[in-house]
């Protein structure tokens, strides 16, 4: 089968970059060819003889909306004069303006133009307006791009629900939870001291951008002063962000640690004791199956997508992310009660285990080859129909 894949990066430092990047290593080994419309491919990719890369360069264009509308024309005009060649396109969202078999939906922006902390009702500036520009775009552009595909993938429930909500009929949307690599996060013990974290202390772990208010740090630290003695190590660049300021003036100082942006963050999940991401808007958070995968209780909320996967027995789901109360509950509970996070981090692992990265691409893959054989049935016989196979 000759697959192309249209995205913007398919590396594995990206969220839906390594999504894609899985499922080109599972199409390669089952022996499909792959073209890759990309701006940057993982070396290992481009050494792969089933792999061509046709590189649509953005580099120098400025401004993400630019780079995005160049992007999107580039690779449009490269599928019509080879769409001949392919079988099945998979596009991202409305990466490209011609019409993909399967599209696969990590963000919809008309639930984020929607959200009450959409960036533009947070800032009345240049900025702001910029923002509201750019996601106002893209919810044109992604609402046709997605409503033209014969399969939709959704990465939570919460996207799909979306996705309705935007005219999509829920019958061509399936379910595809994000992965995670079991070998990268897996529980066990690291030296708080070699990582800069504090010792023998009860010790909390915040990861995201803090220099916006989406994912919603001022929270967790107005909570944090409801319970004293537990520290917060918060991983995030800081430079533009408003929240060590926030930290001074709730005189939390002594026990926030901000760690600037990391890449060690498997190890700094084996430091800790919970991890607590309440994110306002969050489509999936990778993050989160991170922390679960290295046997950390969770404390989110609903308005997070990857919430779905946390039950009663592996971590708390806060329905109001705003709830500073109850957030300071949950972290006090699990503050003082090792048994309790010792169960619960164990139920995350087990939950996580069975969402690793390669049975994740195998979902997916086994979604393409049932959407080519379908089209290939109703070529040679088209009154009967096949079905393509369901997710969860």
């Amino acid at each position: 089968m000759e697959l192309c894949i249209v995205t913007h990066n398919i590396e594995k430092g990206d969220g839906q970059g390594r999504v894609n990047y899985e499922i080109v290593r599972e199409a390669t080994r089952r022996g499909h060819q792959v073209t890759l419309l990309a701006s940057r491919v993982a070396p290992e990719l481009q050494q792969n003889s089933q792999v061509k890369w046709i590189d649509i360069s953005v580099k120098g264009l400025p401004m993400q909306l630019v780079r995005e509308l160049v992007f999107a024309w580039h690779s449009a005009d490269w599928l019509r004069q080879h769409r001949q060649e392919l079988d099945l396109v998979i596009a991202n969202g409305a990466v490209t303006s011609t019409p993909g078999d399967i599209n696969m939906v990590s963000f919809v922006h008309q639930a984020w133009l929607r959200s009450p902390v959409h960036i533009s009702r947070i800032r009345r500036d240049f900025y702001g307006l910029y923002q509201w520009l750019y996601t106002a775009l893209n919810v044109h552009l992604e609402k046709k791009a997605i409503s033209q595909a014969k399969v939709v993938v959704a990465v939570s429930d919460r996207v799909r629900k979306e996705l309705v909500d935007i005219g999509i009929p829920n019958e061509s949307i399936q379910v595809q939870f994000c992965g995670v690599g079991l070998q990268e996060f897996f529980p066990g013990d690291a030296d708080r001291r070699k990582l800069g974290l504090p010792e023998q202390v009860p010790l909390a772990l915040f990861a995201g951008d803090i220099r916006i208010n989406r994912k919603n740090l001022d929270t967790v630290l107005h909570a944090l002063v409801q319970v004293p003695d537990l520290h917060l190590a918060v991983v995030g660049t800081t430079e533009g962000s408003p929240y060590p300021q926030l930290v001074a003036q709730l005189e939390l100082s002594e026990r926030v640690h901000f760690l600037g942006y990391r890449r060690d963050v498997s190890e700094l999940m084996r430091a800790v004791d919970f991890f607590v991401f309440p994110s306002r808007y969050e489509p999936f958070g990778l993050v989160v199956i991170e922390a679960m995968a290295s046997g950390l209780p969770v404390i989110t909320a609903t308005t997070t997508g990857a919430a779905e996967l946390i039950t009663p027995e592996s971590g708390v789901v806060l329905s109001d992310s705003e709830d500073s109360q109850g957030l300071a509950q949950a972290m006090s509970s699990l503050k003082s009660d090792a048994e309790l996070r010792q169960r619960m981090g164990q139920a995350a692992r087990s939950i996580a285990e069975q969402h690793s990265w390669t049975s994740m691409a195998q979902r997916y893959v086994d979604v393409f080859e049932g959407l080519e054989r379908q089209s290939s049935h109703q070529i040679t016989s088209p009154v009967e129909k096949i079905r393509v196979p369901a997710m969860t």
